[in-house]
């Protein structure tokens, strides 16, 4: 059975929900394959009338109507909405929730449950997210080829072992917030040198944008297309060695490494 042809239910329908529903809408999946949790009322509706799925606060209903469940509510809620999901057997459980472990979810499941954890980014809500795809015990070849084919309807997937998932966090987990940060920074470099807000914080986000879009499609490794730029004796070079200078290399390694560490911590305590 194809992907377009299974059908589809999420336990919750946050923001990240939505844009694997936007992404798998996109992607040819039918409406009406598509099922959500939601138990605020405007939030419900909203997400019938920009989608046309089938919205209910039942989370039994949405187990029964689905092949494959994705596991879209908050960590802490996880139990609460397992415990309410009915009859899961054969059911294929793909988990989004940060920090909970694939023996947690497979212990919560049942016997035999066949689940996957994924670590996708923020960058979901614009259909360019990298996600890290980790398969359990139980979970076929056949289901993981699922997974990866409904997150790389919203981004980049790549299968990962479950021992990572903590360095996938710190990196593209949490790495769109350092980007922006980056963004900003050179904004306001930007800023300082003359141009208008505006102006430069569209300059800023471009450039990020297109060197990312050249590492992706050119294969070349980084430092290769960094000394392209670099002219002997240019602004480019005295640029590069004033971040040298502030070891901002350094900085952005140490971030993703605390972040990595934190996502270990948090996962210890579940």
């Amino acid at each position: 059975m194809t992907l377009k042809e299974q059908k589809i239910g999420f336990l919750g329908a946050g923001k990240m929900a939505s844009a694997i529903i936007k992404g798998l809408l996109k992607y040819g999946v039918s409406p009406a394959n598509i099922t959500a949790g939601e138990r605020w009322a405007p939030a419900a509706e909203a997400a019938r009338k920009e989608f046309g799925i089938f919205v209910t606060e039942d989370n039994a209903d949405i187990v029964k109507r689905s092949d494959i469940l994705i596991i879209a509510v908050k960590p802490k809620d996880i139990e609460e909405a397992l415990s309410t999901a009915g009859d899961t057997k054969d059911k294929l459980f793909i988990s989004i929730a940060a920090g909970v472990t694939i023996n947690s979810l497979e212990k919560l499941v049942g016997d035999g449950a066949r689940v996957i954890r994924v670590m996708p980014n923020i960058c979901a809500t614009v259909l360019q997210s990298a996600t890290g795809i980790s398969r359990g015990t139980n979970a076929t070849a056949e289901d993981a080829a699922i997974a990866m084919e409904i997150f790389s309807a919203i981004g980049v997937a790549m299968e990962i072992n479950e021992n990572l998932l903590d360095a996938v966090t710190g990196l593209s987990g949490s790495g769109p917030a350092f980007i922006f940060q980056v963004i900003e920074a050179m904004a306001d470099g930007g800023v300082y040198a003359g141009l208008d807000r505006a102006t430069a914080q569209t300059l800023a986000a471009q450039t990020v944008l297109g060197a990312a879009t050249m590492v992706v499609e050119s294969g070349m490794h980084p430092g290769a297309l960094k000394d392209m730029v670099c002219s002997p004796g240019g602004t480019t070079i005295e640029g590069v060695a004033v971040l040298e200078e502030k070891a901002v290399r350094a900085a952005f390694m140490d971030a993703v490494i605390a972040a990595t560490d934190k996502s270990e911590q948090l996962g210890k305590k579940k």
